[in-house]
C-alpha cells in the first residue's frame, strides 16, 4: 500500500489495549447486572435472551437439545455461560473498535487529549452506541420487561427493568473509556499512540480480575437461589394419596424463580372487559374460599414418569373474578401472565369452569416460592404448563392467543391424556418367587378413573387391580394388585386404565411432544 496508507505500527498495540479495556468493561457491566438481579430482581440478560429465544425453538429441536445435554437444567446452564462468554467477547471487540476509532481520529487530526487518550467525538460515539443498544434491547425484550419478580405492577416493572439494563450498559461504557485512557501512555505533546504502561495494565487487569471474582461470588449466591437444585424434581418411590409439598414435582423455565413480596403483589384483570379490576392479596384471600383436591401432570412427563403429583388447593374460583370484571362479547381466550414473564392461555369456557381456581394455599399452607407464591392458577384437566405460577395479570381477548410453550409448537390440545404407571416395588433388583404387591397411580385428567388392569404376561391376559384410593374426578387414583408368580426368570408387566367416562387409555406409543405422551407403562421384573 502507499506509504501514506500504511497502518501505524502503534495501532495494533492500541487495539490490543482496547480489547483488554473492553474485557474489563464487560466484566464490570456483568457484575452490575448480577447485583441488580440479586438485590432488585431485575432480570439478567441470560434470562431475557433465554425466554425470548426459547419460545421460538420448535418442540422437536427443543426436546432434542434437552436430550443432548441430559436435562433441561444443563441446557439452561449452558445458555447462561454462553451468554456470559459472548458478553466478554463482545466487550473485547467493542474495546478494540473503540481504540481503532481513536487512532483513526489521530491520523485525521481530530483533537484527542494528549495525556488522556479521549476524544470528544469518541465519547459521543460511545454514548450513541449505548443509547442505540439500550433502545434495541428494550424493543426486543419489551413483553418480558413488564414482569418484576417482587410483584410490582407492569408500568413500574418496565421502568425498573429498563433502567437496570441502561445502568449496566452505561457503567460498562464508562469503564471502557476510563480503562483505555488509563492504559494508553502518551508523553506530553505527543499525538502518536503509545503503549500501555505496565503498572497501569496490571492495575486494569486487577480491576477486571476483581470484577470477575466479585461476579463469581454474586453468581454463587444467585446459584443458591436458582432452580438447578429442584427443576425436574419427580415424585417417585412411596406414593401417598396427597403428595407432601416438599416432594411435589417441579418444572420451571426459569433460571431463578420469582421471589414475590405478598405486600407488593397485585392481580390485574384486564383486556376485553367491561371494567378493569385489580386485587391485592388481602382482597383475594378475603373472598369465600374453595378447597379442592386436584392432580397436576407435566406435558413433558414420559410414560411411567414421575412429573405428576396430587395436592389439596385453597383459593377462589376464577369465574368469580372474571364475572366482576365483565367479559365483553366475543371473548374467546384468557391470557395469564406470571411475575417471571411466563404466559399461557386457555379458552374462556375453561376459565369459567367452577373447578378453575386462583389458589393461594396448598396442603393447608401458603404456596411455597417454587410453586407460585403468593398465587397461581389451578385448572384441572389441562397439563401443568396451563396452571400458571406467580400469576399477576389476566387478560381476556377476543382473538386466539399463544403462550410461551404454544409459541414453541406444543399443543394445540392440552387435555391430560389418561395414564397409569407402576410405582412399587423396586424393579431394579431381583424379586423373590413369592407373592408380590404391585402398586401405582392412574390418572384421567378431570374425567376420573373407573378401572385399572394389570398384565403379568406382556399383555396376553389382564386382571383387575384394586383401587385403594379412588380420589375424585379431578385427582389420580392409587391401585394395587397382588401377583403370585409361579416361576423364576424374566416377566414383562403392563398396566392400563379406563377413565371415568369409560374411555380406555391410549395404548399407542407417542412421545410427550407436542400433546403429551401416550402408551402403556411396561416393566421387566426379574424373579429368583
Amino acid at each position: 500500500m502507499p506509504p501514506d496508507m500504511e497502518e501505524d505500527p502503534a495501532t495494533p498495540k492500541a487495539r490490543r489495549v482496547g480489547a483488554l479495556s473492553g474485557l474489563v468493561a464487560a466484566s464490570v457491566g456483568v457484575l452490575v447486572l448480577a447485583l441488580l438481579r440479586l438485590f432488585l430482581e431485575v432480570p439478567s440478560p441470560p434470562e431475557l435472551i433465554g425466554d425470548r429465544l426459547g419460545a421460538r425453538v420448535p418442540v422437536r429441536p427443543f426436546l432434542d437439545l434437552i436430550g443432548i445435554f441430559g436435562s433441561y437444567g444443563r441446557l439452561k446452564a449452558f445458555s447462561v455461560f454462553s451468554v456470559l462468554f459472548g458478553t466478554l467477547v463482545l466487550g473485547a471487540v467493542a474495546g478494540a473498535a473503540y481504540a481503532g476509532m481513536l487512532e483513526r481520529h489521530r491520523d485525521r487530526g481530530v483533537a484527542v487529549g494528549a495525556r488522556t487518550g479521549v476524544s470528544r467525538r469518541g465519547v459521543v460515539v460511545v454514548g450513541f452506541a449505548v443509547w442505540l443498544a439500550w433502545l434495541l434491547s428494550v424493543a426486543a425484550f419489551w413483553p418480558l420487561l413488564a414482569s418484576y419478580d417482587r410483584g410490582a405492577p407492569g408500568r413500574t416493572a418496565r421502568t425498573v427493568n429498563s433502567g437496570g439494563l441502561l445502568l449496566g450498559m452505561v457503567v460498562a461504557a464508562t469503564t471502557l473509556v476510563l480503562a483505555y485512557r488509563s492504559l494508553i501512555s502518551r508523553p506530553e505533546g505527543q499525538e502518536a499512540a503509545g503503549r500501555p504502561v505496565g503498572r497501569r495494565a496490571l492495575l486494569a487487569g486487577g480491576v477486571g480480575l476483581g470484577a470477575a471474582v466479585a461476579t463469581g461470588g454474586v453468581l454463587q449466591r444467585l446459584y443458591a437461589r436458582s432452580t438447578f437444585g429442584y427443576d425436574g424434581q419427580e415424585y417417585n418411590g412411596a406414593i401417598e394419596p396427597v403428595t407432601p409439598i416438599d416432594r411435589f414435582y417441579v418444572v420451571t423455565q426459569n433460571l431463578v424463580d420469582p421471589e414475590v413480596r405478598r405486600d407488593a403483589w397485585q392481580l390485574e384483570i384486564g383486556g376485553d372487559v367491561v371494567q378493569r379490576r385489580v386485587y391485592d392479596f388481602e382482597a383475594i384471600s378475603g373472598l369465600s374460599p374453595v378447597i379442592q383436591e386436584s392432580t397436576l401432570a407435566c406435558i413433558s412427563n414420559p410414560v411411567g414418569g414421575g412429573l405428576m403429583s396430587n395436592a389439596v388447593w385453597k383459593g377462589v374460583p376464577l369465574r368469580q373474578l372474571l364475572e366482576e370484571a365483565g367479559p365483553k362479547p366475543g371473548v374467546v381466550d384468557v391470557v395469564f401472565h406470571g411475575a417471571d414473564g411466563y404466559t399461557d392461555t386457555f379458552p374462556l369456557e375453561k376459565a369459567m369452569d367452577e373447578t378453575t381456581l386462583v389458589a393461594y394455599e396448598v396442603n393447608g399452607q401458603p404456596l411455597p416460592r417454587r410453586h407460585g407464591f403468593p398465587a397461581r392458577i389451578i385448572v384441572p384437566g389441562l397439563y401443568g404448563e396451563k396452571n400458571v405460577k406467580w400469576v399477576n395479570r389476566i387478560e381476556l381477548s377476543t382473538s386466539q392467543e399463544e403462550g410461551f410453550y404454544e409459541q414453541q409448537g406444543w399443543g394445540p390440545n392440552f387435555v391430560v391424556n389418561t395414564q397409569s404407571r407402576f410405582t412399587a416395588p423396586v424393579f431394579d433388583q431381583p424379586l423373590p418367587v413369592a407373592p408380590v404387591v404391585l402398586s401405582g397411580t392412574a390418572f384421567g385428567g378431570d374425567r376420573g378413573v373407573s378401572k385399572v388392569e394389570v398384565s403379568v404376561d406382556d399383555g396376553a391376559t389382564w386382571q383387575g387391580a384394586t383401587i385403594t384410593y379412588p380420589g375424585s374426578r379431578l385427582t389420580w387414583s392409587l391401585w394395587s394388585y397382588t401377583w403370585v408368580p409361579t416361576r423364576p426368570g424374566e416377566h414383562r408387566l403392563v398396566v392400563r386404565t379406563v377413565d371415568g367416562g369409560g374411555t380406555p387409555q391410549v395404548s399407542e406409543d407417542r412421545t410427550s411432544g407436542p400433546e403429551g405422551a401416550t402408551g402403556l407403562h411396561r416393566i421387566v421384573a426379574m424373579l429368583g
